[in-house]
């Protein structure tokens, strides 16, 4: 049985209401008929444009370019227009030195381009962390890099963005699980440069072919469940800093008292027994040139020490009666202490 193709054309056309698009094998006989002008010469001149523009490339300033000659490293190309063999036999990567690319850790930015962060947010699980003082904390941070060697970046590390992720985590770990939560909180520029420090040795040895510019803690703060009892904490903490304060205080102001009256009640004793050992060395100088009197004239010694003695003393006493020694009985003694009668005046 003969099929009428022109009739079988005309009905589908009829019932579709359009034009039949083209079969495949009308396609490649309008292909065979097709005539180029110019003949083998064009298609010899395209070829070789197209061969001469894969040979030529241009790096930027602030990148440079890896040739791999059938996938092997060859040479790495600086700025400018460059020169390689054609596509297929020599394939250029270009990395950007010169661009500080960022990794953020526990932050995320919403519809209007803020950062934010949160124990809700997704991957925020990374930024909590147990501390030294078994304490829970949000510890965000970013890290910002650079390519410095582009034959390490490439061709060392088969996933070099998800080893600095976790170098990261694990250099921020281990310095936040060294420290408590209050410094956690308030010293983040000493954790910042140490964690980076720590990063970047661990890079250096998967030669990662990265430079870690800078390391930026973000606010450090706990997590919302336990943000109350935080508080609390923190104020005991501030009250008892309060206490210790007002106590130190009550110290240097009753301790430098009390040495001061130490002080001078010592150097009043010492001058007491200064006062003490001359006045008892003028005695015994006194004594001594008083014996030496004596020995060379008893008699007058005696007398003038009794005089001087006697000397000292009369003032001292009141009234002074003076009895005769032949006195023999008391009545003249009854009217010692009588006043005498004044006499009238003739």
């Amino acid at each position: 049985m003969s099929w009428d193709w022109e009739k079988l054309k005309e009905q589908q056309e009829r019932r579709t209401g359009g034009p039949v698009p083209p079969q495949m094998d009308e396609l490649l006989q309008k292909f065979k008929n097709l005539r180029f002008p110019g003949g083998p010469f064009l298609l010899i001149l395209v070829a070789a444009l197209i061969l001469g523009t894969s040979m030529f490339y241009t790096v930027a300033v602030d990148e440079v370019g890896v040739v791999q000659r059938f996938g092997k490293y060859v040479r790495t190309t600086q700025p400018g227009l460059n020169f390689k063999l054609p596509a297929g036999i020599e394939t250029v990567t270009k990395v950007k030195v010169r661009r500080v690319y960022a990794e953020e850790f526990g932050l995320t930015t919403d519809e209007q381009g803020r950062v934010r962060f949160g124990s809700d947010d997704e991957g925020a699980s990374v930024s909590i962390m147990l501390t030294g003082d078994l304490n829970v904390a949000l510890v965000p941070w970013i890290v910002q890099y650079r390519i410095n060697d582009p034959y390490n970046y490439l061709f060392k590390v088969q996933d070099v963005r998800r080893l600095l992720q976790d170098m990261s985590e694990a250099s921020m770990r281990l310095v936040v699980g060294d420290r408590s939560i209050n410094e956690v909180i308030s010293k983040r520029e000493e954790i910042a440069v140490e964690a980076r420090q720590l990063l970047q040795r661990e890079l250096d040895n998967a030669e990662s072919g990265i430079n870690v510019v800078t390391v930026e803690m973000k606010r450090t703060n706990v997590p919302g469940p336990v943000q109350p009892s935080f508080n609390e904490v923190n104020q005991a903490g501030q009250e008892k800093e309060r206490m210790i304060y007002e106590a130190r205080e009550d110290y240097n102001k009753a301790i430098p008292e009390a040495r001061g009256e130490a002080e001078r009640v010592i150097r009043a004793a010492e001058g007491y027994a200064l006062e003490v050992v001359n006045k008892a060395k003028g005695d015994t100088a006194r004594f001594q040139s008083v014996y030496e009197e004596y020995i060379k004239a008893k008699d007058v010694t005696k007398r003038r020490i009794y005089l001087e003695n006697l000397k000292a003393l009369l003032p001292r006493i009141g009234h002074k009666y003076i009895l005769d020694a032949d006195q023999k009985n008391v009545l003249p003694l009854l009217n010692i202490g009588a006043k005498p009668v004044e006499e009238p005046s003739k």
